[in-house]
């Protein structure tokens, strides 16, 4: 006979509860600072922004998908992350533009797909830049990219999505991400190349 006492439900609903929280809180540790960078240059430096979307976007993760492990939270979380993003760009282009209240609200002015853009691979964020170039000064360039080039830039590079994830996360086609990752590159070399005399945007 097993004389081991027996857990209670509540018991074992409180320590899958206690898990789920654990494994949420180490996520957040990992994930936080670069969704912060993230969301700091999409939203061109408003800190409290920055914090309240990606903060919504942890609490809206752990109330529908606690279920899911770890790895299916990184897309999972960039995908909320981005939703939340692009309401609040929707929220300030109305509140600047009050009759786009009307009309279907274009958020981004590079959407034309590239033909033929070849699928780079993802570098590290600094692999094509000169040790001299320190992260703030790649961050003041990223920061000047249009806001899907930044995204498709951050997650390829510094999240080290794939194509097809990277889409699902915008919300948009492999070759849309394919060209905002392109110009991102692109114009991140424009932007550094007085820092890096090797640098400079190369041809199309």
């Amino acid at each position: 006979m097993d004389l081991a006492p027996k857990q209670s439900k509540s018991e074992d609903l409180s320590a899958l509860k206690s898990t789920a929280e654990q494994r949420l809180k180490n996520f957040m540790q990992d994930v936080t600072g670069r969704a912060l960078v993230m969301m700091e240059s999409a939203t061109q430096g408003q800190q409290g922004i920055s914090m309240d979307l990606v903060q919504e976007a942890f609490i809206s993760l752990h109330k529908s998908y606690s279920d899911k492990t770890t790895e299916e939270w990184y897309p999972l979380f960039y995908t909320i992350l981005n939703n939340k993003l692009q309401d609040w760009r929707r929220k300030e282009v109305r509140r600047a533009q009050p009759l786009s209240f009307f009309r279907k609200v274009s958020l981004d002015d590079d959407d034309i797909e590239l033909n033929d853009v070849i699928d780079e691979s993802t570098p590290d964020p600094s692999s094509f830049l000169d040790q001299a170039v320190t992260a703030e000064e790649i961050q003041e360039a990223i920061a000047k990219l249009p806001v899907r080039q930044q995204q498709a830039f951050m997650l390829r590079a510094w999240e080290g999505f794939d194509t097809q994830t990277t889409a699902q996360i915008m919300n948009c086609t492999e070759g849309s991400v394919k060209t905002h990752y392109h110009r991102a590159i692109q114009g991140l070399r424009t932007y550094l190349a007085h820092l890096n005399p090797y640098l400079g945007g190369s041809s199309e």
